[in-house]
């Protein structure tokens, strides 16, 4: 039974919770102005800027989102040497996020995402960003930090935030998971792309639509449970994942847990009606609530159910924001009954 008692224990357990977060961390650059014309030049908006904003993205959102609901998030990622390199780090340093498992090279660019926000809707975005997997040296340095974390410290859940901008390899993935497992850590994975079929052996994979489209090569995207469970069912049998959630935008959220036996686990559950502002950044936020409950050995049914309610939470605001958690449980009573 999930009852306030029962949810106000998961989230209490939380707290304190050591996460390793790997993954492509970014900054979300906001230009914010209000439009009123059409340039003369070019049947584009003017926007006339009012403000502009700094925002942690990418991995360090989803370190963000970790640390609202009470976690400790360890953040490992390579940025470059140059002035945005700067400027993340100061964002950590507000954040009062860690920033010694960052490393900085003369060889990469510091990935930012320029949002431009007119009369609160977005315009354009602008990413400048370099995608190309990390050197030898990179690699070798990322993961030496990795490994001296899982070993020296007491870590209770890592996951992988990929975003296909080269700081998660094939290899970087096989030696990280396979010492997970020595050690006995549960790994999460929001996937892209790229790294799709690398992800073997984990026990939370977090696909969305688009990707699980993608990587299964499907003609048309799944449209009800049947579907999915028969994507779900042939992705599991490639990467031997403990549970596959898929993230369904507005349908809400499917999830499949697999059993010892081959017996299994599984729902779809919608999405609450909500005024959606802007859908940037939810993933963070859901993969970010699923690697804490991963950690805290919650039950999959309620994971999957916090996920979703807080994805659509964060979706009420305009731009890439981290989950209230206090909002959060209140909205967990409620839809519990409790």
């Amino acid at each position: 039974m999930t009852d306030k008692a029962s949810i106000q224990k998961i989230f209490d357990s939380f707290v304190g919770k050591r996460i390793l977060v790997i993954g492509d961390v970014m900054i979300d650059s906001y230009l914010w102005g209000k439009v009123d014309r059409i340039s003369p030049e070019a049947p584009v908006p003017v926007v006339a800027l009012n403000r502009r904003e700094y925002r942690l993205g990418g991995a360090a959102n989803v370190a963000l989102n970790i640390r609202n609901l009470g976690g400790v998030p360890i953040l490992c990622s390579v940025i470059g040497e140059d002035d945005k390199g700067k400027v993340f780090l100061d964002l950590l340093d507000k954040q009062d996020l860690p920033s010694q498992g960052i490393i900085s090279s003369d060889e990469r660019i510091t990935t930012v995402k320029f949002r431009i926000i007119g009369n609160n809707a977005q315009m354009l975005r602008v990413d400048e960003e370099n995608q190309d997997n990390l050197t030898s040296s990179e690699h070798k340095a990322l993961y030496t930090t990795i490994k001296d974390h899982i070993e020296k410290e007491q870590i209770d859940a890592i996951v992988f935030e990929d975003y296909d901008k080269g700081v998660i390899t094939p290899e970087l993935i096989k030696k990280t998971v396979g010492l997970a497992r020595k050690t006995n850590i549960p790994v999460a994975v929001d996937p892209k792309k790229k790294n799709f079929w690398n992800y073997h052996d984990v026990d939370l994979f977090k696909p969305n639509l688009k990707e699980l489209k993608e990587g299964l090569k499907m003609d048309h995207i799944p449209s009800d449970i049947a579907e999915l469970r028969t994507a779900v069912s042939e992705l599991q049998n490639r990467l031997k994942g403990r549970i596959i959630m898929v993230t369904l935008s507005d349908k809400g959220l499917y999830y499949y847990q697999y059993g010892e036996q081959g017996d299994g686990d599984d729902a779809l559950i919608p999405a609450s009606v909500r005024a959606i502002a802007d859908v940037s950044g939810a993933g963070d936020t859901v993969i970010g609530t699923a690697v804490l409950c991963l950690a805290v050995h919650a039950p999959v049914r309620l994971m999957a159910t916090l996920c979703n309610l807080a994805g659509g939470l964060v979706c009420e605001h305009v731009g890439v924001v981290p989950v209230d958690r206090e909002r959060l449980m209140l909205e967990a009573f409620k839809y519990f009954g409790s």
